[in-house]
């Protein structure tokens, strides 16, 4: 799912203070009980559908990958920034803005785009006479990795690429590999597994063939040990930690390890989303990629897809330079990829900076407006001007 977690709290706050499964499940067996059964049922045993961790194993849910369903199933809230994802239709802020401010005749809303959000959390690693929400955005999360260019606080949305490469996929290419060399992980443990290695002991390595021969060289220093527990029999169960620690994360720049039917590393996507964008915007956006979500958070990511992009920039003006017979040398291109101590959080932290100043109640739509000119006024969101 698209939206695999929801994470809700209040403006102000670092950190959301709710994190639940984006899953809503209704029971097939759903039907009428008759008032005397009711009265017998307690707390929410009578209720035909599940939320949450609760609905993750039920086999009918309100959501779909890049598409929510089930509004009607919408919790409650006051003055509301919701996040929308790349590309979101403007029927569906059309139902969101009808559901807010006629369901819960909420005082205020405001749709933002969530590129532009991490744009703002990734401020936090800036001077304040840097700020710009001009970049590219690098969200990746569980299931999708978007490369989102930003021009002025607007999506360049025909530039928009997505990468089928994320934390997922890196859990199940750890999982294979564990599977293939160790024997003592529970068979029915083995994703809960892989994905504990793949966040407490994984990383970037700057190059495959030298990490190779650390390890060779010198197990016992970079060969760690993972201990879980037999959820059957409660016994331990102990196994090594090796090449998946740097070959899990490897597939954001080899993707080719994992899924052969897509070949193109994560800096080629960027250069490529980049090059694809209007010229006077291209350096810039070179100049400010900002990773966002917990699949980036990778030790090294930043700096490994700095160097990357960095070489694609320099060969192509290096070919450009040649072509020209020498006459021509072009002015060389700054690449700076930005990570920050938000990243993780950055769409949820930028909602929470950006609601959290006097300009988000003169750009927010009112209920007022919403009566006199109908949901329409959500399909345009006004861009927050850059705080100083």
């Amino acid at each position: 799912c698209a939206f695999r977690y929801t994470k809700l709290g209040y403006a102000g706050n670092t950190e959301p203070q709710f994190i639940i499964p984006s899953c809503i499940a209704i029971r097939e067996s759903a039907k009428v009980v008759d008032q005397a059964q009711r009265r017998v049922l307690r707390g929410v045993d009578d209720l035909d559908f599940f939320i949450g961790d609760e609905a993750i194993d039920k086999p009918t849910y309100a959501t779909k990958p890049s598409k929510v369903e089930g509004w009607d199933l919408t919790p409650v809230m006051n003055v509301f920034l919701q996040t929308e994802p790349p590309l979101n239709t403007p029927e569906n802020r059309e139902y969101l803005a009808e559901i807010m401010f006629e369901s819960f005749n909420v005082p205020g809303l405001y749709i933002a785009v969530q590129a532009v959000l991490a744009l703002a959390a990734s401020w936090t690693s800036r001077q304040v006479g840097e700020r710009t929400l001009t970049g590219i955005v690098i969200d990746s999360g569980d299931g999708v990795t978007h490369v989102i260019p930003v021009a002025e606080g607007y999506v360049i949305g025909s530039c928009i690429k997505h990468i089928p490469i994320a934390g997922r996929d890196i859990t199940y290419f750890i999982q294979q590999l564990l599977r293939e060399r160790e024997v003592g992980i529970p068979p029915e443990q083995s994703l809960e597994t892989a994905k504990a290695i793949k966040e407490k002991y994984c990383y970037i390595c700057p190059d495959i063939v030298k990490e190779f021969a650390k390890y060779d060289v010198d197990p016992r220093k970079w060969i760690k040990q993972y201990t879980g527990i037999n959820a059957i029999n409660q016994k331990k169960f102990v196994i090594d930690v090796g090449y998946e620690r740097f070959l899990g994360p490897e597939i954001f720049f080899h993707p080719e390890f994992a899924n052969p039917d897509f070949m193109e590393s994560i800096s080629d996507v960027v250069d490529e989303v980049i090059q694809n964008c209007p010229i006077d915007v291209r350096r810039p956006l070179y100049k400010n990629v900002v990773l966002s979500g917990g699949s980036t958070m990778f030790r090294d990511f930043g700096r490994r897809l700095q160097r990357d992009l960095k070489r694609v920039v320099d060969a192509r003006l290096r070919l450009s330079e040649e072509l020209s017979g020498g006459r021509i040398k072009p002015k060389p291109v700054e690449v700076q990829v930005v990570t920050h101590h938000m990243q993780r959080y950055a769409v949820w932290f930028g909602g929470s900076m950006l609601a959290s100043t006097p300009e988000f109640f003169q750009v927010c739509h009112t209920k007022k407006d919403y009566e006199e000119y109908g949901p329409s006024i959500c399909r345009h969101n006004p861009v927050f001007g850059v705080m100083s």
